[in-house]
């Protein structure tokens, strides 16, 4: 079978290094890929939004199965143009990609179909959200700011104080920050408790889900800093007790399915459930329409499936009897990224010290923000790599994760040094 893995960071890394080891898997391209990829496919760039060459390339190169990775093209609807052409995609198409691509879409849906979720407010004039946070009507707790489009997963603020709250709302709706993204915001009720990372594959009929992990969205250890596109994950959590699993499927995973087949939403692909663990049960904080990032990484080292099967039955709609195989271990992922990041960065910073892991048995290093120039592998991006280990246990894996992040070198290099530390 003949690939096409749409994307160029850690998570198309994962997928390409997953899915080369598939025996099904004949050959493997990827759009853009990164240095990292380039050693299990050909990585060429392509126009997805030039509906003629992605049908041209499908057609020349045989492609059997696209799989898209990041949320862009899921949300401009690549998904729906394979599909046009009748090429077998793993992404849902662009209607059901407003899950992620609307906060607001997001937060309606959650309403309407039961799941449940934090209180909240959706504004489109910042005179009118203006008025309501400097009212009485305002709750204290209304303290999570999200712009309503794609923002790189930063378009999120948690704020300390009514002026704060004022504050990203301005950022987000006057001053654009973050573009179109923030034309319309959600003012969202604050929630208490521990965060976790659900992903599983949805054919539309049937959801299965991979192990629960947690990942890290500030940028400094202790959970200080700005908003990331994710430092680090570990799988599986262990506080995830059975009660609790069973709650999640019967309050967030059922009526997600019942939502999406209601509303005639095209879903073959991943699903991403962010949560929150509250006190009064678990409560979804959002949605993402395909595989996390940097959760990918640490995921994926631990299904015993072949990742080509589960991906192609899930494009089929055909998850039916399938059942997931776990392997008995933990996974740990740290991001290495440039100092600066999430804000200015330089890149350009030739890397050392990867090539004693390209043959680890129990370490991947993921490239999310590389290219090569020359025989040099360099920096290219705000995160860098994502170092992967995994053993029998927690402790095990984040030992030799961090073991292998400290002999990973670049200029400016940063990290956090507590990923999986509460595990």
């Amino acid at each position: 079978m003949n690939v096409l893995i749409v994307g160029g960071g850690g998570r198309e890394h994962a997928l390409a290094w997953s899915l080369k080891q598939s025996a099904r898997v004949d050959r493997l391209w990827c759009s853009p890929g990164n240095a990292g990829i380039a050693a299990h496919a050909d990585c060429l760039p392509l126009d997805f939004d030039d509906k003629q060459k992605v049908a041209a390339f499908h057609r020349q190169n045989k492609i059997d199965l696209t799989v898209v990775g990041p949320e862009l093209p899921l949300v401009k609807g690549l998904a729906d143009t394979v599909r046009s052409f009748g090429g077998l995609v793993f992404g849902p198409g662009r209607l059901a990609a407003r899950l992620e691509g609307s906060k607001t879409f997001a937060k309606s849906f959650m309403k309407t179909h039961g799941i449940p979720t934090a209180d909240f407010r959706i504004f489109s004039e910042f005179e009118e959200a203006s008025a309501f946070i400097r009212s009485g009507e305002w709750p204290e707790s209304f303290r999570v700011v999200k712009a309503d489009g794609l923002a790189a997963g930063k378009g999120v603020r948690v704020c300390a104080d009514r002026n704060e709250v004022l504050e990203a709302v301005e950022e987000m709706m006057v001053r654009r920050a973050f573009g179109a993204a923030g034309e319309n915001v959600v003012l969202e009720e604050m929630l208490a408790g521990e965060e976790l990372s659900v992903m599983a594959f949805c054919d539309g009929k049937k959801l299965l889900p991979l192990l629960p992990c947690r990942d890290y969205k500030r940028v400094g250890d202790g959970n200080v800093g700005p908003n990331t596109g994710g430092m680090g994950a570990y799988s599986p959590v262990s506080a995830i007790s059975e009660a609790l699993w069973a709650r999640i499927e019967k309050t967030v995973f059922q009526p997600f399915l019942r939502g999406i087949r209601s509303e005639w939403l095209d879903y073959c692909g991943a699903i991403y459930f962010g949560l929150m663990l509250t006190p009064e049960g678990p409560r979804v904080l959002e949605f993402n329409v395909r595989f996390g990032d940097p959760e990918t990484q640490a995921v994926l080292p631990l299904i015993g499936n072949d990742l080509f099967e589960l991906i192609s039955a899930t494009a089929l709609g055909e998850l039916g009897d399938v059942a997931l195989r776990r392997r008995a271990q933990a996974s740990v992922c740290v991001v290495l990224a440039s100092k600066g990041y999430p804000g200015d960065f330089e890149t350009g910073k030739p890397i050392s010290g990867l090539e004693p892991w390209a043959d680890a048995p129990d370490v991947a290093v993921f490239h999310a923000g590389t290219r090569r120039r020359d025989s040099q592998i360099e920096t290219a991006g705000g995160r860098v790599l994502g170092v992967t280990a995994w053993g029998p246990d927690l402790a095990k894996a984040r030992a030799r994760a961090y073991e292998a992040a400290d002999k990973i070198k670049f200029e400016n290099v940063c990290f956090r040094r507590d990923i999986a530390s509460e595990g």
